[in-house]
């Protein structure tokens, strides 16, 4: 039977793989003959905190860009539901600590690493499923009973909905977010990068709001509506 790519198809987990493979490759220096000063390893872990520092920067800087906006027009327009809280002009920078710059294509550069790995003397199937560089069986889920899972939490003063593809990715293409705050659901937005913050000011008084998405392929619905998720707000 096939194996799948052993590659998330979203950013967030190439940024984990790569960092997986750097902080436990050490494990296996002896059984591969490599030692942490081997140039691919030197190169590798370069590569991995170099895409985890940008994803990190990316995703503070776009929650930024969201809740700047969402101030400006707060601050701008007026807020009938909480009119007697002040806007917050503060907002989140990137990470400071900024590692050493690399050349463009880690997931390529990624690819031969894993390769060269499975090439050395000593490498067994063991260590591919331990550094994650062996993609599992491939089995496709059932179209008609997947449905995502929506993990809240409160992220600068907003509901950040933590969702990612759940081994999905080409199965699906983009999710599609409704959000209940009292008076029924509406649509929240159609997202196709895992990871979204919601800017709704919370409100003065203490609320739940809910929320309950379904997944979408070529701009159709497929699946199950997803459990549905709460959060106290305000």
């Amino acid at each position: 039977m096939p194996k799948q790519d052993y590659i998330p198809g979203d950013d967030s987990g190439k940024a984990a793989l790569f960092l997986h493979v750097r902080n436990n490759i050490a494990t296996y220096f002896s059984r591969l003959a490599i030692t942490a000063i081997t140039p691919q390893v030197v190169a590798q872990a370069a590569d991995a905190l170099a895409f985890d520092f940008i994803c990190t920067a990316q995703q503070t800087i776009v929650a930024a860009a969201q809740e700047a906006t969402a101030a400006k027009n707060r601050l701008r327009d007026g807020d009938s539901v909480s009119p007697n809280t002040t806007v917050v002009l503060t907002f989140p920078t990137s990470p400071m600590s900024v590692p050493t710059a690399v050349l463009p294509g880690v997931v390529n550069r990624f690819r031969l690493f894993a390769k060269w790995i499975k090439s050395l003397p000593g490498y067994a199937p063991d260590i591919g499923e331990a550094l994650k560089i062996i993609g599992d069986e491939s089995t496709d889920s059932d179209p008609a009973t997947i449905k995502p899972t929506l993990p809240l939490t409160l992220t600068g003063g907003h509901v950040n909905i933590g969702w990612k593809w759940d081994g999905l990715s080409g199965q699906v293409d983009a999710i599609e977010i409704h959000v209940d705050r009292g008076t029924g659901y509406v649509l929240l937005t159609i997202d196709t990068r895992p990871g979204y913050l919601d800017t709704e000011p919370f409100p003065a008084t203490s609320a739940k709001w809910k929320y309950k998405a379904i997944w979408r392929k070529d701009d159709q619905r497929i699946g199950l509506w997803s459990d549905v998720s709460e959060i106290t707000v305000g």
